[in-house]
């Protein structure tokens, strides 16, 4: 069992129609039709969505996204309208919310891999393989792959696992033409931001995209891009191969629910408990840090 320690329970705002809660998000509709996005500060970890929320974190998530979508227009349209606060919204909606447009979303989560590790580390060393792909012997945690691959991955319900699936499973469900679109699309955004990141002393070791197709049929890159929460982001000055690396996300949760500490038994059935200040504050500063070496501006 997993899924919501606490679930909130939605604001309702006058003219907008609440549609979905989210690990991190709460979507809405307006009266145009268009998709409002609001980044709340809720983490989650071990498929649980935590009691404890991570301050600035919905802004974080929100900004860097936006900075991303400007760095990638050339390559790919996104899907913001505009990042103004509905009317009745509260004022904390500022710097967190997205008017989007509605796209017909395509159930895939695009995984780009430039480097072994998560769950691409553990079908390698069963099978020498990630989704399929033959991968050469040798590789360890933090490896560099020869070239980046395209790993994607089935969308699961809050709480659920994605699987990991081969590209011809996503050619079987979504169609080859968009299949051979969604692998060309994710490689390319992936290479983008590993140089762009690279540029700035960090190593984009994988991360994962949504896409969609808008009402003239052109595919789009939505929800959030290349945060700490979708990506795997480390300081290249501290790789090292053969271990596990330094990140720029919530490794200090997964930590400290992992240790004894925490008093919690993942295996169990049990929720996690709340966090203590100290991982609290190092966890957004982690947020924060990657958002000021990303994008070059102090945070505000």
């Amino acid at each position: 069992m997993s899924g919501f320690v606490e679930k909130p329970e939605p604001l309702q705002v006058p003219g907008l129609v609440h549609l979905h809660t989210g690990k991190v998000r709460e979507l809405y509709q307006n009266e145009a039709g268009d998709l409002v996005m609001v980044a709340s500060d809720r983490i989650s970890a071990y498929d649980w969505v935590l009691p404890t929320e991570i301050p600035d974190k919905g802004r974080v998530l929100t900004q860097l996204s936006l900075w991303w979508f400007d760095q990638l227009a050339d390559l790919i349209p996104n899907h913001v309208i505009s990042t103004d606060v509905p009317e009745g919204a509260p004022a904390d909606w500022a710097g967190r919310t997205m008017i989007c447009k509605s796209l017909r979303m395509i159930p895939v989560e695009c995984v780009a891999r430039g480097y072994l590790t998560g769950s691409g580390l553990v079908e390698y060393n069963e099978s020498r393989t990630v989704c399929g792909l033959a991968l050469p012997e040798g590789l360890t945690d933090g490896s560099e792959l020869p070239a980046p691959i395209f790993t994607p991955a089935t969308k699961a319900a809050v709480g659920a696992h994605d699987e990991n699936v081969s590209y011809e499973e996503v050619a079987r469900q979504v169609g080859a033409e968009t299949a051979t679109k969604l692998r060309q699309a994710t490689l390319a955004v992936y290479g983008r931001a590993r140089d762009v990141a690279r540029d700035r002393g960090i190593i984009l070791a994988d991360t994962k995209f949504e896409f969609g197709f808008d009402a003239d049929g052109t595919m789009v890159i939505a929800d959030e891009v290349l945060t700490p929460d979708s990506s795997r982001f480390w300081p290249a000055a501290e790789w090292e191969p053969g271990r596990a690396q330094p990140s720029y996300d919530k490794q200090y949760v997964r930590d400290w629910l992992t240790s004894p500490a925490s008093g919690w038994d993942r295996g169990s059935e049990q929720p996690p408990p709340p966090l203590p200040r100290d991982v609290v504050d190092a966890t957004r500063a982690k947020y924060i840090e990657a958002y000021e070496l990303l994008t070059g501006t102090a945070w505000q």
